[in-house]
């Protein structure tokens, strides 16, 4: 299941496998030229729009790395993350703590850096060497600290995906219920009943 949502608008689609050709099937965000807000999947990054990625997800991925493994940075940047998003929200975000903020926010992902270094090749296997996670985190969010710290700079774009967290809850409950379709048409049927009634209800129209 694949949906793309916004306050008054949402789209479900059905298809038999993630990837490009699933978005290119719903045909909306490959002509999107808006921003996107995601969990950092790397399709999203085929498409042609801005892209911001959701600080929900990034807060729990820094939970793990504090609570599991250990990694201080992980904890400090975390706590700095959901004190300026607060400040936000409050109004009370200004652009000298914005900018202490980023400073402190590169430093940190150094930290992580410093604290995971690469994992050594191992002879004779092919493909990418395994990396830990704290290395995964770290340089993703510096290759795309545009579309981490998007939030801070454009006031339009939320600081997390939860619009669309929301939206996939009915079709969490139909498959808890019935476990599935019985074929691909019943569940492109569901989608598309689905996308008119979240849609209306958006909208406050009556169903």
């Amino acid at each position: 299941m694949h949906r793309v949502s916004c306050a008054q608008l949402t789209l479900y689609g059905h298809y038999p496998k993630w990837g490009f050709a699933a978005l290119e099937v719903m045909n909306v965000l490959p002509q999107f030229k808006g921003v996107v807000v995601h969990d950092a999947w790397g399709t999203y990054f085929q498409l042609l729009g801005q892209h911001a990625l959701c600080g929900a997800h990034l807060l729990r991925e820094l939970r793990g790395l504090a609570e599991h493994h250990g990694q201080v940075w992980a904890r400090e940047l975390r706590d700095a993350l959901r004190a300026v998003c607060h400040q936000q929200k409050e109004g009370t975000l200004t652009p000298k703590i914005t900018m202490d903020f980023e400073v402190s926010f590169d430093a940190l992902l150094q930290a992580g850096l410093d604290a995971n270094p690469p994992a050594a090749l191992v002879p004779g296997r092919q493909g990418r060497t395994q990396q830990t996670p704290g290395r995964n985190l770290a340089p993703r969010c510096q290759q795309h600290r545009l579309a981490v710290l998007r939030f801070l700079h454009d006031e339009g774009v939320p600081f997390d995906n939860n619009q669309a967290e929301r939206d996939i809850r009915p079709w969490c409950v139909k498959r808890k219920v019935s476990g599935g379709f019985r074929s691909d048409e019943d569940g492109q049927h569901f989608a598309r009943i689905r996308s008119y009634i979240s849609t209306l209800h958006k909208q406050g129209l009556n169903v």
